[in-house]
């Protein structure tokens, strides 16, 4: 900061008190101008960042419904084949007939779709980054955190409960041991149960991840 102040002549005291007056007022308007301009720039980068962070929460719920779409549909595809199996095994039906109702329930065949979307996460990152994120008005700040924590907890959380779900070797030979003919009934009982069990837990981490936005974000994040 510079500021320059004409030469005056200073013949008493009085004008010695104008010069200094003068230099006083220069020097606060300077201050006042400077901080009026940073003050401007913080309001603008927290507002530019905002967008963005919102922007992309937008999208990353639209990703959320496509996977709970997607999940509700396997969910209900398994759930008909592991209860249409129960009854096949209790009525002794031939394994021939065990693979028509599976086919004709499955016709694209059998296989664990468990998807949780790509939850972007740029934004945040950028404002963080930056320190816009510390210019964001506090209420934004804390619903912006909450979303993108619960992100990751929820995909830590779903990731763990599949794994604890699923038998991933037992579960492989099980659908090969189908797709030769080589059925084992009880065992694919068993694979498909443990697929049914992994799109419901996905699934409910996915619901309650959409919550927790849709609370956040006042339910706007939703919105086509």
């Amino acid at each position: 900061m510079h500021v320059d102040i004409p030469k005056l002549p200073m013949d008493s005291f009085k004008d010695l008190a104008k010069h200094y007056l003068m230099i006083v007022l220069g020097i606060l308007t300077a201050l006042g101008l400077e901080a009026w301009i940073e003050h401007a720039h913080h309001v603008h980068a927290a507002e530019a960042a905002s967008a963005q962070i919102e922007a992309e929460i937008h999208d990353n719920r639209i990703a959320i419904q496509a996977a709970l779409d997607n999940a509700q549909a396997r969910t209900n595809l398994l759930a008909k084949v592991r209860d249409d199996l129960i009854q096949d095994i209790k009525s002794n039906a031939t394994d021939t007939i065990i693979i028509q109702h599976i086919h004709a329930e499955a016709p694209d065949g059998l296989y664990l779709d468990w998807r949780w979307p790509t939850l972007r996460h740029e934004a945040w990152d950028v404002a963080v980054a930056n320190q816009s994120a510390g210019w964001i008005d506090n209420d934004k700040l804390h619903r912006y955190a909450k979303v993108y924590a619960a992100q990751n907890t929820r995909a830590m959380l779903a990731t763990t409960e599949i794994q604890l779900v699923l038998d991933g070797p037992r579960m492989l030979n099980a659908i090969v041991d189908l797709e030769t003919g080589d059925l084992q009934p009880r065992e694919l009982l068993h694979s498909v149960n443990q697929m049914w069990g992994a799109q419901r837990d996905g699934s409910q981490n996915l619901i309650l991840l959409a919550k927790t936005i849709d609370d956040a974000m006042g339910n706007q994040a939703a919105s086509h």
